[in-house]
This record gives structure tokens, C-alpha cells and sequence, in this order.
């Protein structure tokens, strides 16, 4: 059975494994880096199945104009199973009605996106990162 949490404790080598397992592409061998990222996110989500983490959603927020949900990583073997839906649900309930819900997604994930809810918008500017 897959148990969610909001705001739950999460270490960077959990998180690590969910985004190996998951095949999104993330930082996974700079473990200080990692946990920086879940020091600094303002929600975190996750799916446990049997106090494993095989999905999580981190996100950044001002809970009252927008959010931006930076991270949706679902373990391969879990995918399929609706958890990636639950969770965002989870995050638009703690959030509300007024919060836009705003995510950058790879190639692989853009005919994903709108089956759970999400409207493509094409009027969207980014300064990437350099590592």
C-alpha cells in the first residue's frame, strides 16, 4: 500500500534513489547539493510503499500567487499507478485554489503533464543553469 505525507522527512540519499529510479535528471551523486534542495523547498511530498520512497514533489512557493513544483520523480516501477496524480493533488489541496501551479518539463514527460491536469503555455523565459 502506498502511504502519502506532506512535508515529510526526506535525507538526499532517499531522494537520491527516488531520482535514479525514476530516470529524471538531477544531481544525484552531490549529496550536499541534495540536501539543500530539500532545506530550502517549501513543500515536499512523498509516496512510501513500505517506508520506501518510490515518489516524491518538491516544490517552491509563495502560497498565495504561485508555486513552482520542481521536482515530480516517480520510481520506473511505480509509473502508471497514478502516484504522480496524487501527489500534484496532494499539492494543489495544501496550496488552494488562488496558487498557479507552474513546472518546466523534459521531453520525455511533455505528453504526461496534461493527462494530470496541466495546460501546455508556450509564453515561458529561462536562464539555465550552468551546472
Amino acid at each position: 500500500m502506498i502511504t502519502y505525507k506532506v512535508n515529510d522527512e526526506l535525507d538526499a540519499v532517499e531522494l537520491a534513489e527516488v531520482f535514479k529510479l525514476s530516470g529524471i535528471t538531477r544531481p544525484v551523486e552531490d549529496l550536499p547539493r541534495l540536501e539543500k534542495m530539500i532545506e530550502h523547498a517549501d513543500i515536499i511530498i512523498t509516496a512510501r510503499e513500505e517506508g520506501k520512497v518510490v515518489g516524491v514533489a518538491r516544490a517552491i512557493t509563495d502560497y498565495h500567487y504561485c508555486c513552482y513544483l520542481s521536482d515530480l520523480a516517480i520510481n520506473r516501477e511505480y509509473q502508471g499507478k497514478g502516484i504522480g496524480k496524487k501527489l500534484v493533488a496532494l499539492l494543489k489541496e495544501e496550496l488552494g485554489e488562488k496558487v498557479a501551479l507552474i513546472l518546466l518539463a523534459s521531453e520525455e514527460a511533455m505528453e504526461y503533464y496534461p493527462k494530470i491536469g496541466f495546460e501546455s503555455i508556450d509564453n515561458g523565459f529561462k536562464i539555465g543553469r550552468k551546472s
